[in-house]
């Protein structure tokens, strides 16, 4: 396909066109991925919520409100996603591989500063991971996200001062984690 864009591919999509919704995905698998991976911190589980949330995106892209851009729409649905499964696990801790969507920075040329920043994002991964799944999450949500306190509020169904103490206890907790490697 050429270059169309996503409203584009989602009108070809509701008038019956497959390969359309297969650009899509193709365009946002690896942000999908990336979402599940940095909330549940396991490639296999990972995986399987990016494929369910194709899924259920596809069963709803007749909601889809074309004059929103669909990225952060599908982001939101996979972190709904995560956030269910996560409620439902017990809390276990995770060590999380190299993700793939790390800053699109060149790598320094000096490779003791390369390892140093590649070692600096394994100690931030881990400190995120070891965090409670509802901590996690609004970090996900606000920083990785972009999403405001009332979009929050939404996706999180809490209320305004909840999430804003979530955020608040999570940034602390996260900061002392940091601080202690």
């Amino acid at each position: 396909m050429n270059t169309l864009s996503d409203r584009d591919l989602i009108i070809r999509v509701r008038g019956g066109e497959v390969d359309a919704y297969g650009e899509l995905v193709r365009l946002y698998q690896t942000f999908v991925f990336n979402v599940c991976y940095r909330l549940l911190g396991e490639r296999q589980e990972a995986e399987d919520l990016t494929q369910e949330t194709f899924i259920r995106a596809y069963q709803r892209l007749h909601t889809f409100d074309l004059e929103r851009p669909f990225g952060p729409w599908i982001r939101r649905v996979a972190a709904n996603l995560c956030f269910n499964q996560l409620q439902k696990k017990s809390p276990t801790q995770i060590m999380l591989d190299e993700e793939f969507d790390l800053p699109e920075e060149k790598s320094p040329a000096n490779p003791e500063a390369a390892l140093e920043q590649r070692e600096r994002a394994r100690e931030v991964r881990e400190a995120l991971m070891a965090l409670p799944p509802h901590y996690r999450m609004v970090i996900e949500l606000r920083h990785f996200q972009g999403l405001d306190y009332a979009e929050m509020m939404v996706v999180l169904q809490l209320p305004m001062n909840t999430v804003k103490s979530h955020l608040f206890r999570a940034r602390k907790l996260l900061a002392e984690r940091l601080q202690n490697v």
